[in-house]
C-alpha cells in the first residue's frame, strides 16, 4: 500500500528517516500522515525515536506552529523555557506557538525514547534559537544569524521608483 497517499497507515508499514549530526544530535522519525499535506492538509504526527545521548534538536521556539508531544516508552528530559524535567511514557507536552517560550527534548537516559510529536508544518513559520540567536524563515528556506541595522540602511539616496515613473508619466 502506497501509505504517502493512504489515509489509514500502519507505523510498521511506514520508512523510518534518521537525521543525525555527530554524537549527540538527532534522532530518528516516521511520519504518520504523509497524505494529509498532499490532501490541503498542514497537521502532521511523526513517530519519534531518540537514542540514548542524543538531543532532537537545538532549543527553539515557534512564531506559527503550535507542537505536542506525547511520549509513548523510554523517558527524556524537557527543557521548556527555565523548567527542566524529566518526561516519561504518558505524558503530553504542550508547545504553543507565539509565546517566545523554547522547548526541547534529550534523552540522557540507557534506553530509546519514543513519542509523537504533533504539530502544523506552516508555509510562513519563523523559529528562533535563543541559545545561539539564530533564526529559521521557512519562506526563505534559510537559517542564520540576524543583524539589527535601521530602517533605511542600504537604500539609495533617491529611491529607483522615482526613475522608474518617468518611463511611464
Amino acid at each position: 500500500m502506497n501509505t504517502e497517499l493512504s489515509h489509514v497507515v500502519n507505523v510498521a508499514d511506514v520508512r523510518e528517516i534518521v537525521h543525525t549530526k555527530g554524537e549527540h544530535w538527532g534522532g530518528a522519525f516516521k511520519p504518520l500522515t504523509p497524505s494529509m499535506k498532499h490532501k490541503g492538509g498542514s497537521l502532521g504526527v511523526n513517530q519519534s525515536r531518540l537514542p540514548p545521548g542524543r538531543a532532537t534538536c537545538p532549543f527553539h521556539y515557534h512564531a506559527h506552529e503550535d507542537e505536542a508531544f506525547f511520549v509513548l516508552s523510554g523517558r527524556g528530559v524537557l527543557r521548556y523555557g527555565d523548567d527542566v524535567r524529566v518526561i516519561r511514557p504518558g505524558d503530553c507536552i504542550s508547545c504553543p506557538a507565539g509565546t517566545k517560550v523554547a522547548h526541547q527534548i534529550a534523552n540522557p537516559f540507557d534506553a530509546e525514547l519514543v513519542y509523537l510529536a504533533i504539530g502544523t508544518n506552516d508555509p510562513h513559520e519563523v523559529c528562533v534559537y535563543p541559545d545561539t540567536g539564530k533564526v529559521m524563515v521557512r519562506t526563505l528556506g534559510c537559517i542564520g544569524f540576524l543583524e539589527g541595522v535601521d530602517y533605511m540602511e542600504g537604500e539609495p539616496i533617491k529611491p529607483k521608483i522615482l526613475d522608474l515613473a518617468k518611463a511611464i508619466t
